[in-house]
């Protein structure tokens, strides 16, 4: 089995979700896809490696106010 990760962004910079690639990496998630839902709001599955680590990812850019706005963590069976 395998964990992954849903993010949903509502507010979406591209750049700043790129230039996030080595903290993304030094938590254990790599991106499997982007979506874009209409015009705004935006979706990223993530492999997780380390679920504790993908946690602290979450919350650090929560509280710098560039997070997701929803995520859930899935296991494929």
């Amino acid at each position: 089995m395998s964990q992954q990760l849903l993010l949903r962004f509502d507010n979406f910079d591209k750049a700043a979700f790129d230039d996030d690639a080595e903290n993304r990496a030094s938590a254990g998630l790599s991106v499997l896809q982007l979506w874009q839902e209409g015009s705004t709001a935006h979706w990223a599955l993530l492999e997780v490696n380390d679920k504790g680590k993908a946690q602290g990812w979450i919350d650090k850019n929560s509280s710098l106010g560039h997070g997701p706005s929803g995520h859930h963590f899935l296991t494929t069976l």
